[in-house]
């Protein structure tokens, strides 16, 4: 007769999975900060500014330091956008093929949305 308290036999359980999970949250986390302050200096810039308009955030802009902050803020939003992207489709789309195409598109749209936020930042 078997025992069912056994070690191994019902009572340990395998923890499977991608293992993204704790480095994922933190990546969320971080992004969203970077995201946080980046919107908070421009809040205050504008708030401190007598007049805004494209002069203004042209002028915002031309600064290598905000450039590099837009440029750091783009990437964290394309990086925070992926994780919840891919945590979406890991979770809800069960065939394995469909999952692998709304991977690739995802990552494809982010890159073209993050080109993209590129050349209009340096265009300026």
């Amino acid at each position: 007769m078997k025992s069912f308290n056994k070690p191994g036999f019902g009572t340990h359980r395998t923890v499977v999975g991608a293992g993204y999970g704790m480095r994922d949250w933190l990546m969320q986390r971080i992004s969203a900060v970077v995201m946080i302050v980046f919107t908070l200096v421009i809040v205050v810039s504008c708030l401190a500014s007598k007049s805004t308009g494209y002069a203004w955030w042209a002028g915002l802009m031309a600064n290598p330091l905000m450039q590099a902050m837009a440029m750091v803020t783009f990437i964290a939003l394309a990086w925070h956008a992926w994780v919840g992207m891919r945590d979406i489709w890991m979770d809800y789309v069960k065939h394995a093929g469909l999952r692998l195409a709304l991977h690739v598109l995802t990552i494809v749209w982010m890159l073209g949305c993050l080109t993209y936020a590129i050349r209009a930042l340096w265009r300026i």
